[in-house]
C-alpha cells in the first residue's frame, strides 16, 4: 500500500502541473513583434548616428 502512496505523489504533480501550465497559458496575452522590432529600429539608428562622424585613423 505504501508504494501505491509513492506513486500516486509524482501522478498528482504532474496533473497540478498541466492544470497550472494551461491555467498560465489561457491568461497569457498575445502580444505582436512590434515593440521589439520598433526598439530594435531605435538601437540601429542610434548606433548608426554614434559612428558616423568619428574621425579614422
Amino acid at each position: 500500500m505504501g508504494a501505491l502512496v509513492w506513486l500516486l505523489i509524482p501522478l498528482v504533480a504532474a496533473i497540478g502541473g498541466g492544470l497550472w501550465g494551461s491555467w498560465a497559458n489561457r491568461t497569457r496575452r498575445v502580444r505582436g513583434d512590434g515593440p521589439e522590432l520598433d526598439g530594435y529600429a531605435r538601437f540601429r539608428e542610434a548606433m548608426e548616428k554614434s559612428h558616423t562622424g568619428v574621425g579614422g585613423a
